[in-house]
């Protein structure tokens, strides 16, 4: 699916980011548990259409390395951010999904120069009151159970690590979106797990956000209905 394969020391692990096209840059952030390969509907499109695009694994996702350090949102940003930084690209348009987008708006908080537009698919704010409590409540007993076994198992403490990621805030809160610029997109699906009254007020809080919801689609939107997705994503990039 992609082109170019590059694997970035940053810190204390190596980070995968695959690469196609060339033209405007566009990162695509991939959720919890994840890689890249959540984009094969976007990518090859945003490509045809002249972007060059850029898809990292999160560390501890994919084929990125997991470090020592732990995982935290922000070390996911200076990770990025080495990594454009290696592959020579100074501003992009970021593109998440779910703590994709999380890790979308800690970037462009943390790295404001480098973010062109923003595309917040499935994003939240708060975990328990954006999240519907059919999804996070149970997690924090999985986490529990994992934290336990990961004193004797690396796998567990590695898989602990990534699902709490949605346990715990991320340091980002309301007042902090009246400090990013860059134009937002807000997309969910009709059944999301994130509460529409909470990305709609994402949208709303962002000084230049906009809101869209894919009818009959769920969290997982973009490979749902890929044609609509697409649709919307690229309308916003080009500024149609």
């Amino acid at each position: 699916m992609y082109e170019k394969k590059h694997l970035i020391t940053c810190g204390d692990a190596r980070i995968c980011c695959f690469e196609s096209g060339a033209g405007q840059p566009v990162v695509l952030l991939h959720g919890n548990g994840e890689s890249s390969a959540y984009w094969a509907n976007q990518a090859p499109v945003l490509v045809r259409l002249g972007f060059r695009v850029l898809a990292m694994d999160s560390r501890g996702h994919g084929e990125s390395e997991h470090g020592g350090s732990g995982l935290s949102f922000d070390l996911f940003a200076d990770d990025l951010r080495a990594v454009m930084d290696a592959l020579g690209v100074p501003k992009a348009h970021i593109v998440g999904f779910s703590d994709g987008g999380n890790l979308a708006l800690k970037f462009a908080l943390k790295y404001p120069a480098s973010v062109e537009k923003l595309v917040l698919n499935g994003a939240n704010i708060e975990m328990l009151r954006g999240v519907k409590p059919y999804t996070q409540l149970p997690l924090y007993p999985v986490v529990g159970m994992l934290a336990l076994a990961g004193k004797r198992s690396e796998a567990a403490r590695r898989k602990h690590d990534v699902l709490a990621l949605m346990t715990r805030s991320y340091g980002v809160g309301w007042d902090d979106l009246h400090r990013i610029s860059a134009p937002a997109l807000v997309v969910v699906g009709e059944h999301d797990m994130i509460r529409d009254a909470h990305s709609r007020r994402i949208a709303d809080e962002l000084p230049h956000g906009s809101y869209l919801c894919l009818g009959g689609t769920s969290h997982f939107c973009a490979a749902e209905a890929p044609a609509r997705f697409n649709r919307a994503l690229v309308r916003f990039l080009l500024g149609q």
